[in-house]
């Protein structure tokens, strides 16, 4: 076998030169990383979520842990899409890395005029619909806990945007499954799941809400289990469809199982505020089961987990 396993992975209409990506959110713009990481290693950075004006995001406190995890309420904090294009764009190009950038809104047509300014720009490989977020009161999460809703926004974005549309699911539903297909036949390329957990968390010595907005989103370690089973079922019923799987990857370990029940790529989130270089330590960990299982490329793994014997 060849000494360098081919880690190049193929997304519908999206090519990437590895499967591992930094999550929207957690990477910042990635430039924030750029004097840690070498960005140009890595199969791609989800920029955060662009709207089309400003956010301030939610008041503080907006963070807290958990056992093996974290609850956050950011609110979708951004400087919006004109200065993204303008300001942040242009640097993050010099580095050579696949750009794919989040998008959110609170209404259709908002979602509809950031896609559409940016599937102008050069550089941006895809964009992912933020069709999850549990922390904002209008928009996000609403769209992607109905079906109808889901379609009605992709199906809208497909109509004005040209890059490969990745829709990013929510776990917060009865049966993901419905979503993901309608997802699916309104024009999503590919499917990013899952999008954090609600949850929350509170103080007994205060007897009060660590939040500032009582609920938020709940990832890191803690998720994986649920997320791997959204990204098992969903590979199961549509075997054909591309994922990329996100929810408490740590280690190359967990990667590797994300990639074994059916994503063909993952996003890396909470463990980039524990060890920025997590994303390389990765890629590498994965590079070298590859060679040590005398598997030839990440392709061949992608849904091929068994049954115990």
């Amino acid at each position: 076998m060849n000494a360098y396993p081919n880690l190049q992975v193929q997304l519908g209409p999206l090519r990437l030169p590895n499967p591992v990506l930094a999550a929207s959110g957690t990477f910042g713009y990635g430039l924030e990383y750029a004097d840690l990481v070498n960005l140009s290693l890595m199969g791609g950075i989800v920029v955060k979520s662009l709207t089309l004006a400003p956010r301030a995001g939610n008041p503080p406190p907006r963070v807290t842990e958990t056992p093996a995890g974290m609850l956050n309420s950011i609110g979708l904090q951004n400087e919006g899409v004109e200065t993204f294009l303008l300001e942040i764009l242009p640097r993050l190009r010099e580095y050579g890395v696949p750009i794919i950038v989040s998008v959110a809104g609170e209404t259709v047509e908002e979602f509809c005029a950031v896609a559409e300014k940016l599937t102008r720009a050069q550089g941006i490989v895809a964009l992912e619909l933020n069709l999850s977020c549990p922390n904002q009161m209008r928009g996000g999460m609403e769209f992607g806990i109905d079906a109808k809703l889901t379609a009605t926004v992709v199906r809208a974005v497909r109509s004005r945007c040209e890059l490969p549309l990745i829709a990013k699911l929510s776990p917060n539903v009865t049966d993901i499954v419905p979503i993901a297909q309608a997802a699916r036949d309104a024009g999503a390329d590919i499917l990013s799941l899952i999008n954090s957990v609600l949850g929350l968390a509170v103080d007994a010595q205060t007897r009060r809400f660590k939040l500032a907005t009582r609920t938020g989103g709940l990832t890191g370690a803690a998720i994986k289990p649920i997320a791997l089973y959204h990204v098992w079922r969903v590979h199961q019923a549509l075997p054909d469809v591309p994922l990329i799987g996100i929810g408490g990857i740590m280690s190359w370990e967990d990667a590797v199982e994300f990639l074994l029940v059916g994503a063909s790529a993952v996003q890396i989130g909470t463990a980039n505020f524990v060890e920025p270089t997590t994303c390389i330590d990765v890629l590498q960990g994965l590079e070298r089961y590859l060679v040590t299982q005398e598997i030839p490329s990440v392709q061949s793994l992608i849904g091929t987990v068994q049954d115990i014997a």
